[in-house]
């Protein structure tokens, strides 16, 4: 059994601030666990800048404002770190905002444990396909045992299948599609580690279903990005037309409600759940006569930004800071990297 602990909650003042600026030109383990840790206790200036899609933030910080745990971040402030939304920051612009000149960093937010899903065989039966999957969920190359719940989307139709993976971390699914759909299907799969139902996994796998075009992409035919809970689809070509938009957690499937709609652009209200889980929001429709499923998760996770110190003479000096951090409920861990100027 793995056992993930909670690790560094305890310690770093909201008003810390003065004190980091008086750690300048010290490139040591304190000083950067210091700089970590503010960053995601403190939710920044002014507190809610994640919603604000046109607002930078003055001071940095991704908690989410007023929580009252530690270590809880703001679901939209992570989404705006991630360059696939419309709304992402820099680099440069984080830089700023954190304010302390002589430091470079690195954020990295995703799942505790891995999850992969493979295909491994289809077959006609009567007047319906049947697809079996392979998932295997790991942490670090070690096995989880965790509860899968999972889901079929093509053209208008969805399915929803349970299982689990076992002490070796692997589990099957079967789904059953009709024939009177084809298009681009999309297999969704969260995880939750048996152990705890907070340590969350998901993935999506894309594939042809009754048709012999490839799948393409995803963000092909639409470019997701959720924010202040409002799902914004910019549509590529004039020509796309939406069929229906859906949300999916572990524990809930639902159509989303349209808020408004503009010559390429649609938007659809995403509901508060009290389930710990992200959020997958599926689009499917057509573009002329080919179909497509894109997708986008809430949190946008995983997310990777800032300085590549893989690239740096000065990665033997780079200290690197673990913290898992609650976003809507299920945990997440963050990574953070630190280095001087070189």
């Amino acid at each position: 059994m793995i056992i993930l602990a909670l690790s560094a909650m305890v310690g770093t003042s909201k008003l810390m601030a003065p004190y980091l600026s008086e750690l300048s030109h010290r490139d040591d383990a304190e000083r950067f666990q210091q700089l970590a840790s503010y960053i995601l206790l403190n939710s920044g200036t002014p507190p809610n800048w994640g919603q604000m899609e046109d607002t930078k933030p003055i001071s940095l910080g991704l908690a989410k404002a007023d929580s009252s745990l530690p270590y809880e971040l703001d679901i939209d402030k992570v989404s705006r770190l991630n360059s696939g939304n419309s709304y992402y920051l820099t680099y440069s612009e984080l830089w700023e905002a954190l304010g302390v000149k002589d430091a470079t960093f690195q954020i990295e937010i995703k799942t505790l444990f891995d999850l992969s899903i493979s295909l491994i065989s289809n077959s006609t039966l009567g007047n319906q396909t049947v697809y079996e999957f392979v998932v295997a969920t790991r942490k670090s190359g070690m096995p989880i045992s965790t509860y899968l719940s999972s889901y079929v989307v093509v053209d208008n139709f969805v399915d929803n299948v349970t299982s689990s993976t076992g002490s070796n971390g692997v589990g099957s699914l079967t789904v059953y599609i009709p024939n009177s759909v084809n298009g681009t299907a999309l297999m969704l799969v969260f995880a939750k580690a048996q152990v705890n139902p907070q340590m969350v996994s998901f993935n999506t796998y894309a594939f042809s279903h009754n048709s012999s075009p490839a799948t393409l992409p995803n963000g092909t035919f639409a470019r997701l990005s959720p924010l202040n809970d409002v799902l914004n689809a910019s549509l590529v070509y004039p020509t796309t037309e939406i069929l229906k938009a859906q949300i999916f957690t572990f524990n809930y499937n639902f159509s989303l409600t349209k808020k408004a709609q503009g010559t390429q652009t649609v938007e659809y209200f995403v509901p508060q759940l009290l389930d710990a889980s992200p959020m997958i929001m599926v689009l499917t429709g057509y573009n002329g006569s080919t179909s497509f499923a894109e997708w986008v998760s809430y949190p946008q996770l995983p997310l990777l930004i800032g300085v590549d110190f893989s690239e740096s003479i000065a990665e033997s000096k780079t200290v690197s800071i673990s913290h898992i951090a609650t976003i809507n409920f299920a945990l997440y861990e963050v990574v953070t990297k630190w280095g001087g100027l070189s």
